[in-house]
Parts: structure tokens; C-alpha cells; sequence
């Protein structure tokens, strides 16, 4: 499949096809390439007819920024920008991080506003396409003058430094590059400075989350439904009625996705012993409703951010202008961030609850959900994991936007915190799987002691092909196991459709 790089604006559907989907392949459009190859001939004329000093063209950087830097050094300062810049530390970018911020670093110096040159662009695409993957690491960046450390390390294998991750093994950028026949590049005027100065690390972070976010908020929705229905909870909470007298958005689509769910349910019909149910059932539309308004917010940033041009300065060839900027600082990514990351918390908090009154006992199903209490614990420790998973979430929800540090002797005085941001937001993320990993497994264990009556034509399905992974717990046994293979088909089995 070929996705051609233009000046069309991306929706998430596109970026989800291209996160998700490995046959994708890049090619340059010609309008690109014109657009590249004329910024470019015009930030060379201009070096030519000109002696005032251009931020990052023929000054240093940062702080350095009073510092001229001589014709015949262009080429030197920018290699040494990228090699002094590769400060990174910690662990690794996930490879499916460093294929999104491969994409969008590509995307944003497509637009030919950077001064790059057409081949740099060409190499970095060649790199997506044949799944050259390299190490970034996840500390370095404050997100501010963008994401320089981390960007440093992607683009080192450009000038045949680095290591790279390619076909599950790590090499040297030296080696792959030989292999391919590619020789090191050579960084004009400015190309450095374009290849650091940007975003792509937070926002590729960002993506990765908004994409996975709204999958876990539909699994939310359909965990939800089926541990209310193994409560034997009941359905007037989730009246339309009830939601357009409070009409917010959010709440409105939940509860009707409920309602939608759960139709056609034995179980949710039946006469109910019970008035009212605990929070944790009874009000799923007003907490998931509002993660989906935040979701919906924090999607609609990072899809600007990902039709951006996010470097410094930027050029306008047509109007004969050179402008350093801002456009680099990572607030308009850092505070959305933090609010996605409590918003998702809250997902899993909700759902610990619903985890811990399914094993309480209560209900006419027995304590632990396992037949023999005593001599088994049954589902008595997952709660406590998630418990646990939830509690490290609301510690990932400290939000790192409320943080500066001066940096660059002062001058760069202000930052975002931005690529902490990110950090947490994928911990959160991949917490959030184990977390519905654990609420599924008790909610299909509850929903055994409720039959012969069944759940509905929509979870019945789902439900046996999940019992085709894990089966019915008779009596204790290793549930790790079981956690690890629930939280797989949460990642990988198709959602049912509504």
C-alpha cells in the first residue's frame, strides 16, 4: 500500500493505517519535492547575498545563537549539531514510537519550510520503508526547543553514526547503510537544525496514545456492560432521558453505547433484587462519557500537531522570509498530554471498582467467583494487581506540563516538559490493557454463575471467542497466565460491531 507525501491534510484514519499497518510505503510527491528543492535553492541564494546572521544557519545555537559561524563551516556546524545533540539516555523508543516520529519528522519537512534537502527527506522515507528503525532513547528532551536528543538519535544514521533496530536485531547505522548502498549524507546550511528542532517525539508519543485511546475507551464500554451484566446490574441509569437533561456529549454517546451493547440481554432484563447499583456500574456514562470528551479534545491537538511544520526558524521562499520562532515548544502537546493521562487513569480506576465488587461476594455469586472458596483464592489476587496498576497510574497523573527548568544558559528559560509528558502517557496506556485485562477475566468468571441465562447477542460472541483463549476457572491455578493472554486479545481481537 503506498501513501504519498503531500500537502493534504492528514486525519486520524490515515495516521491510524500508517501506525498500524507495516505495508504501508512512503513515496514523495512531486509537489513536495518542487516545494523541498525550491526552499532549499532559496535558502542558498540567500546565504550568497547576504552578511546579516541567520539564527542556525550561520550563528551557533541557543545560547551561542551571537556566535557567526563562517561559509566554509556551514556543513561542519550542522553534523556536529546532530552528534553533540544525541544526549539521549533510559530506555528505548518502542519501534512502533520510532516509526511514528520517522513519519511525522518526514511529514513536517515535506511542506518545504525547513530548508532540507529532497534527499534527506528521500533517506529518512527509505529508512520508514524498509522498517530501519533507529535507537532512540526516552530521556533527553524538554520538550521546549523541540525534541532534541531524541531527534539527534534518529537522524544519526543519515551521517553514518548510531545504531539502528532492523529485522528484531541491533546494528550498526554503518553496517545497514552499506548494505543498502547508501552513503552518509551531507548536512547543508540549516538541514541539522531542521532535523532536531520539532515535535516528532512528543507527538508521535501523543498518536500513539490518542489511536490506542480510542480503542480502550470502546473496551471500557464493553467490559463495563458485561461485569453489569454478570452483577445482575440494572439498565435505567443508561435511559436516554436520563443523559439529555445533563446533556453532555460524552455521556450521551456512552450510554447509548451501552444500551446498544447490551440489547437483546437475558440477564438485563430479569427482575432485580436491587434499587440502585454501586457507582462504579450505575454512573459509567457520566465517568467514561467524560474521557471520551477528553479523548475526542486531545486527538483534535495532536492531529494539528501532525500537519505542522515544528522547526526553527521556518522559511517562506514566496515571501523572502526567514523567521525564528517558537514553534518548537511542546505546551500545545504537554497539557493535553497530562489531561489524556488522567483521563485514561480514570478508566481504570472505575474499573478496578467494578473488579472489586464482582469478587466481594455480593450479588448471589460467590466470594473470589470460584465455587470453593477457602481452599482456592480464585480471582482474590488479580483485583489486588490492578489495584496496585491503579494506584501507579494516579502516581503517572502528576502532571509533568507544571514543570520548567532553565536550560541553554538562561535562554531557553521556559520548557515544556512535553516528552515526560509523552513518557507517561504510554505507561498509562499499556497499564490501562492489563487493567481491562483483569476486569474482563473476572466479568467472564461471574457471568458463568449467572446461567443458564445469557448476555447479549453482542457479548455472547466476544465472549466465547475470549473463553477460546482463557478458559473457566474450576480451581486455582498460575493467572498471569491468564492475565497476559486476556490483556492479548483485548490488544488484538476485533471489537464487535455495534
Amino acid at each position: 500500500m503506498q501513501h504519498t507525501i503531500n500537502k493534504k491534510i492528514l486525519d486520524l484514519s490515515v495516521l491510524k493505517e500508517i501506525a498500524f499497518n507495516k505495508n504501508v510505503k512512503l513515496n514523495l510527491s512531486n509537489e513536495s519535492k518542487q516545494a523541498i528543492a525550491a526552499c532549499r535553492n532559496y535558502l542558498n541564494e540567500k546565504i550568497k547575498s547576504t552578511t546579516e546572521p541567520i539564527y542556525g544557519i550561520n550563528t551557533g545555537f541557543g545560547s551561542l545563537y551571537n556566535r557567526n559561524i563562517s561559509a566554509h563551516q556551514l556543513e561542519q556546524l550542522q553534523e556536529n549539531l546532530v552528534k553533540s545533540h544525541a544526549c539521549g539516555t533510559g530506555e528505548q523508543v518502542p519501534p512502533e514510537i520510532v516509526r511514528l516520529m520517522l513519519f511525522l519528522k518526514i511529514q513536517s519537512l515535506s511542506y518545504g519550510n525547513s530548508g532540507v534537502q529532497v534527499e534527506t527527506v528521500e533517506r529518512l522515507i527509505e529508512y520508514f520503508n524498509h522498517e530501519i528503525y533507529p535507537i532512540v532513547y526516552q530521556q533527553g528532551s524538554l520538550g521546549a526547543s523541540g525534541d532534541l536528543a531524541p531527534l539527534a538519535h534518529l537522524s544519526l544514521p543519515l551521517i553514518n553514526e548510531g545504531i539502528v533496530f532492523y529485522q528484531q536485531e541491533i546494528k550498526p547505522s554503518t553496517e545497514i547503510n552499506k548494505q543498502f548502498g547508501w552513503t552518509s549524507l551531507h548536512l547543508q546550511s540549516k538541514e541539522g537544525l531542521a532535523l532536531l528542532n520539532g515535535t516528532q517525539f512528543m507527538s508521535a508519543y501523543g498518536l500513539h496514545a490518542v489511536l490506542h485511546a480510542k480503542r480502550l475507551l470502546s473496551l471500557a464500554n464493553l467490559i463495563g456492560a458485561l461485569s453489569l451484566d454478570a452483577f445482575d446490574g440494572r439498565i435505567e441509569a443508561f435511559d436516554d432521558k436520563l443523559q439529555q437533561v445533563r446533556p453532555h456529549n460524552g455521556q450521551i454517546q456512552v450510554a447509548k453505547s451501552i444500551r446498544e451493547i447490551l440489547q437483546g440481554s437475558e440477564l438485563i432484563k430479569q427482575k432485580k433484587k436491587h434499587v440502585q447499583d454501586p457507582y462504579s456500574f450505575r454512573c459509567i456514562p457520566q465517568v467514561h462519557g467524560a474521557s471520551l470528551q477528553a479523548i475526542e479534545h486531545v486527538s483534535q491537538v495532536i492531529l494539528q500537531e501532525c500537519n505542522a511544520v515544528t522547526d526553527n526558524p521556518i522559511i517562506f521562499p514566496s515571501e523572502d522570509a526567514i523567521i525564528s520562532g517558537g514553534n518548537f515548544h511542546g505546551q500545545l502537546l504537554a497539557l493535553p498530554m497530562d489531561y489524556l493521562a488522567l483521563a485514561l487513569s480514570e478508566l481504570g480506576n472505575i474499573s478496578e471498582r467494578r473488579t472489586y465488587q464482582l469478587i466481594s461476594g455480593s450479588r448471589d455469586i460467590p466470594h473470589y467467583l470460584v465455587a470453593n472458596p477457602g481452599i482456592n483464592s480464585g480471582m482474590m489476587i488479580p483485583q489486588y494487581t490492578a489495584a496496585s496498576i491503579v494506584s501507579q497510574n494516579k502516581q503517572l497523573c502528576t502532571p509533568a506540563s507544571a514543570d520548567s527548568i532553565v536550560s541553554s544558559n538562561g535562554q531557553e528559560d521556559h520548557v515544556s516538559m512535553g516528552a515526560n509528558a509523552a513518557t507517561k502517557l504510554f505507561k498509562v496506556v499499556e497499564n490501562l490493557y492489563t487493567i481491562f485485562a483483569i476486569e474482563l477475566l473476572t466479568a467472564a468468571q461471574a457471568i458463568q454463575f449467572r446461567r443458564p441465562l445469557k448476555t447479549s447477542p453482542v457479548l455472547e460472541p466476544w465472549l466465547s471467542n475470549f473463553r477460546e483463549k482463557v478458559t473457566f476457572l474450576q480451581e486455582d491455578r498460575l493467572l498471569h497466565d491468564d492475565i497476559m493472554k486476556s490483556k492479548e486479545f483485548l490488544q488484538s481481537e476485533n471489537l464487535p460491531e455495534l
